[in-house]
């Protein structure tokens, strides 16, 4: 998941030798420069997808009676927050570091933010926002085994892997690639929520998990598409990269299968209320998205048609555990 940044033509290093500022134009401090680079490559329209995991975690604690812990339920997201700005932040440091930000092609939802190769003197203070807002994650964890006990070590130690590992090693590794999203977002994330807001572990919902973990996966493995030539230069070994587009077209079908039929099997044995059935309105765009897949393949981004099945796989990813949230918040009150 990226920022949007000159889809045509492939990223540069700008030249750090600052040019005279026009008469009356105040120049631009690096502090200013820096702060600014550290900004966009947390990448924030893309930040959406962790608050809507622990609304979702919430609202399965909601749902099934439970009372919320407004304190943890607050760090909690918090603490997801900061672990989604860190892996952005860890990513853009990493592949500028490497050289992989300058060979690629940039799209909306691929190929870096360009902060970094737009202000190379910036990427010390990236991978400090990213080291940083790790720290903190790791310190709301901690006081989350102070106070609930070791019960949470397991899933907080799950999202500070997955944040740290993500990039440097992770992305090599085609399987754990494939599934790190969903592990991050569904379990790392709803679970987490779910056990420090109630800090009940009988009634985990594992099942409810199928949705954004599936809804995850897809979303950073279509995003991998346009990035297959640049990640294998750069000693990547992502799923694309290893099975190719039909096989990932093919395991994008099945995520999103599970995904639907998750809710169908909850609504059906009457563990959700029907109004959880909502979630299937981003149905249609599913299939959009699969069909234009299967179409152009890892050229997908290089048309309208498929930077619009692109726009339609983050959208599944995001309204439809917001669409379940929101369902079982309603059917609770």
């Amino acid at each position: 998941m990226t920022f949007p940044q000159d889809n045509n033509r492939k990223s540069t290093l700008h030249d750090q030798r600052a040019d005279p500022a026009p008469e009356g134009i105040k120049p631009v401090s690096a502090a200013s420069l820096s702060i600014k680079a550290s900004a966009q490559s947390a990448r924030p329209p893309f930040l959406v997808l962790a608050p809507i995991c622990v609304l979702l975690g919430l609202a399965i604690a909601i749902h099934n009676g439970l009372e919320i812990n407004i304190l943890n339920a607050v760090l909690a997201f918090t603490g997801a927050l900061f672990a989604h700005i860190s892996v952005n932040a860890l990513n853009e440091f990493h592949d500028f570091k490497t050289g992989l930000d300058l060979n690629t092609q940039r799209t909306p939802f691929s190929g870096g933010s360009g902060a970094l190769p737009s202000n190379p003197l910036a990427s010390n203070a990236v991978l400090a926002l990213g080291v940083s807002t790790l720290l903190l994650t790791a310190l709301i964890g901690c006081y989350f085994i102070t106070t609930i006990g070791w019960q949470i070590a397991p899933v907080g130690l799950l999202g500070l892997i997955l944040t740290a590992a993500y990039t440097p090693w992770l992305n090599r590794h085609p399987i754990l690639c494939l599934l790190a999203p969903g592990a991050g977002f569904g379990v790392a994330i709803v679970v987490g929520t779910y056990i420090v807001s109630t800090g009940d572990t009988a009634q985990l919902p594992w099942l409810t998990l199928l949705l954004p973990f599936s809804f995850s996966n897809n979303l950073l493995l279509l995003n991998q598409y346009p990035d297959v030539a640049p990640d294998k230069e750069a000693k990547r070994n992502t799923f694309p990269i290893a099975f190719g587009a039909k096989t990932s077209d093919l395991v994008m079908a099945i995520f999103f299968a599970l995904g639907y039929l998750s809710i169908v099997y909850l609504v059906i044995s009457g563990t959700f209320p029907l109004t959880a059935l909502a979630a299937l309105a981003t149905l249609p765009l599913a299939l959009f998205t699969l069909t234009i897949a299967a179409k152009l393949g890892l050229d997908i981004s290089d048309s309208k048609l498929g930077l619009r099945a692109m726009t339609c796989n983050v959208v599944v990813a995001v309204v439809s555990p917001l669409l379940l949230a929101v369902s079982l918040i309603v059917s609770a009150n």
